[in-house]
């Protein structure tokens, strides 16, 4: 399948595109909101400015894919790859990300309000700027990752490995820590 006839069908009301493989597709600014992209192939795809809101995209590779200022509001992405994805100022509010891979990607000023991102790996991933008041993520493994200026007020982070990681002018009001391994190697009681 390719990007017009998956554009045909949604506009005709298909919404069940599991398994799909369109790597390196450009789906920059399209509206798929509520499809269902579960274990599909989007490696490298471009979903510039593209709204998915309410999508399923559970264990899908998106490694590297390009998803700047995309609506991805209440989206599943449990168990996606987004290692090295680019979601700079992306609206991922209330979306599922527990066990994503997100090593490296790039979530620079991004909104994460209410999002469940526990037991995701977020290594090295550029986190600077997010809003993420009242994200869980806990268990999340978050070693190097740049959180400065970030506001994490009212997350919870118990459990969470933070070692290495950078949280300058970070916002932790109200913050639950219980049990998080913290930038200098100590655990948080």
């Amino acid at each position: 399948m390719n990007v017009q006839e998956l554009l045909t069908r949604y506009a005709t009301g298909e919404r069940s595109f599991n398994g799909i493989a369109l790597p390196e597709a450009d789906l920059q600014g399209v509206n798929l909101g509520g499809v269902d992209f579960g274990r599909a192939d989007l490696r490298g795809a471009n979903l510039k400015g593209a709204s998915l809101s309410g999508a399923n995209l559970s264990q899908a590779n998106l490694r590297g894919a390009k998803l700047n200022r995309a609506n991805l509001s209440e989206v599943i992405l449990s168990g996606a790859d987004l290692n090295h994805a680019v979601l700079t100022t992306a609206n991922l509010n209330e979306s599922d990300l527990s066990g994503a891979s997100l090593s490296g990607a790039d979530l620079c000023d991004a909104s994460l309000h209410m999002a469940s991102i526990s037991a995701a790996n977020l290594q090295g991933a550029n986190l600077s700027g997010a809003k993420m008041g009242g994200v869980r993520m806990w268990k999340a493994d978050l070693q190097g990752a740049d959180l400065s200026g970030a506001d994490l007020s009212e997350a919870n982070l118990s459990e969470a490995n933070l070692t290495g990681a950078e949280l300058n002018a970070t916002d932790m009001s109200e913050t639950f820590l219980t049990g998080a391994i913290m930038p200098d190697g100590t655990i948080h009681h």
